[in-house]
Formats: C-alpha cells, structure tokens, sequence
C-alpha cells in the first residue's frame, strides 16, 4: 500500500519536473501512458482479461479512457504549469466528494448521507481554503488549479460508468484497455510536439517512474491489494497519495507549505474519508478477498 502511495504521489512531481525541462503536456501524457501500456497489456493479455472487456463494448471502453485518463492526465499536466505539484495532488485527492455529488442524480446506491454529507461540506471548505489563501495569485493560478478540479470531477465520472458497465471483469483488463487507448490517442499530439532536443537524466528518469511506475507498477500493486484484502482496505491508497505528493514537493522541489495548504489537505482529506465511507474512521472491516475483478471502480492517478 505504501508503494503505491508513494508512486502515486510522486505522479505530480515527475510532471513538473519535465515541464520545467520543456517537454510539452501531450509529450509527457502519451510517454506515461505508452510506458503503462507495456507494463501492463502483456499481463492483461497472459491473464485473458482483454476479452471480458471487448465484450462489454469498444464505445464503453472509449468512454472510460476518456474520463479516467486521456481528458484528466491532460488537465493534470497543463494545470502544474500554474500549480504547485503538492496543491495538485491535493486537489485531486477531491475525486470522493465529487462521486458523493454526482450520485444525488446518477447513482442513488452511492448517494451520501449523514456523516458522508458532513464529509462533503469539509471536504468543500478545504477546495475553498485552497483556492482562497493558496491558490488566489493570477488568473492563471485560478484556472490551473480549476483544471485539476476537473480532473478531479473526470475521476469521479469515470468511478460511475465503470461500477455501472464493467462491475465483475478483471481490474486490470479495464486498466491496460483504458491507458493503451489512450497511448494511442495521444500519438498525433506528442508526434506533433516532441521535443526537439534531448531532456536531461533527472526528466528522462521521472518520465520513465512516471509511467512505468505510477502508472504501471503502481496499478498492479493497487490491484492485488484489491485481490488480497479487498476493495475497501486498498481504497486507503487515495487517503495517503496526496501526502506523499506534499513531502516531495517541500523536500524535492523547494514548494512551500503553508498553514493554508496543510488545513486544505487535512479538510479535503477527512471530507473524502466520510464522503466514501459514510462513518467516522474506525478499525477497518475485514473484507473477503475479491480476486481481481473489478468490485469498485478503477481509478488512475
């Protein structure tokens, strides 16, 4: 669980650091997505777990690349070209109110109430501190930090489409089908703004993290968790990433963490929490081993 929190966090430190290197915003999704593809459709392919996925329908498979991957790493990435990566991981870490939100018209089984409500009201207050006290330079601070938002709000579309059309095919067929169809997507863009000068080891080497590992390595770990202690004891990775994405930015990346985006974090955080779970933090349940199909919905980081 550790691993893939910390890689997961990491996600939005690799991405300024190539940004700042100069590579473009299509070059960094389609390397990161190519680099998840090849770690995971050979085991996607060994385990036969394309075909339950084929079967669900191509457009569905269409639908779900776009709003886990192809439109949110793409407003992650151009939106910390205005944003700190740690305020980004932060934002994103958002994507439970917004299902909490969605659900009162898509999904009534996943609607909040009670203790979820009051977690969607914190978690609110911690989007509106940031956006006042972090976030509340230029107007291009505004929207990249909006940006990141609505990646946020992509993730939370996406857990609903694929609790509705893949519930009980295998987690990583619907994973190594979303991130290859977005590879592919992305190919025209990145051919079209490659950079034209080789970029130094240190973006080399986070690009290559980034895909084979925060995308990748980081989906197969996620997934056996799910398979080994169950979808919710896994679910806690989305708890722990963004404080990740906080150390490496502060430590790596000479971010500065202010009172504001500590209180932001420790809102939208215990928001989140009680916007899924619905209960204050207690032991977690013991839940059965639900071998890696896909019991809750698939998200991407």
């Amino acid at each position: 669980m550790a691993l893939a929190a910390a890689l997961w966090g990491a996600s939005y430190m690799f991405i300024k650091v190539a940004l700042d290197d100069g590579v473009s915003e299509g070059a960094i999704v389609f390397i990161r997505t190519l680099l998840g593809a090849a770690v995971l459709v050979p085991l996607a392919l060994r385990a036969g777990a394309l075909q339950p996925v084929l079967e669900r329908g191509w457009w569905n498979v269409l639908v779900v690349a776009g709003l886990q991957v192809i439109v949110p790493f793409a407003l992650i990435t151009w939106g910390e070209n205005h944003v700190p990566s740690a305020l980004a991981g932060i934002l994103v870490a958002s994507s439970p109110l917004f299902i909490a939100l969605l659900a009162t018209r898509i999904d009534h089984a996943e609607r909040a109430h009670g203790w979820g409500l009051v977690g969607v009201l914190l978690g609110m207050a911690g989007v509106v501190l940031l956006f006042g006290v972090d976030l509340s330079g230029d107007a291009e601070t505004i929207v990249g930090g909006l940006m990141i938002l609505g990646a946020a709000l992509c993730y939370a579309l996406a857990a609903l489409v694929v609790k509705r059309k893949f519930t009980g095919v295998p987690s990583v067929g619907v994973a190594a089908s979303t991130i290859a169809v977005s590879a592919v997507a992305y190919l025209p863009l990145a051919a079209a703004t490659f950079p034209t000068s080789a970029p130094g080891f240190a973006t080399v080497a986070s690009l290559v993290v980034l895909g084979a590992g925060g995308t990748g390595v980081a989906f197969l770990v996620y997934y056996a968790l799910i398979a080994n202690y169950g979808p919710a004891r896994a679910a806690v990775i989305a708890y722990i990433a963004p404080a990740f994405a906080v150390v490496y930015g502060f430590a790596l990346l000479g971010e500065e963490i202010t009172a504001g985006t500590v209180a932001g974090l420790a809102l939208i955080l215990a928001g989140s929490w009680l916007a899924a779970q619905g209960r204050l933090p207690s032991r977690l349940s013991r839940s059965a081993p639900s071998r890696s199909s896909v019991p809750a919905p698939a998200r991407a980081r």
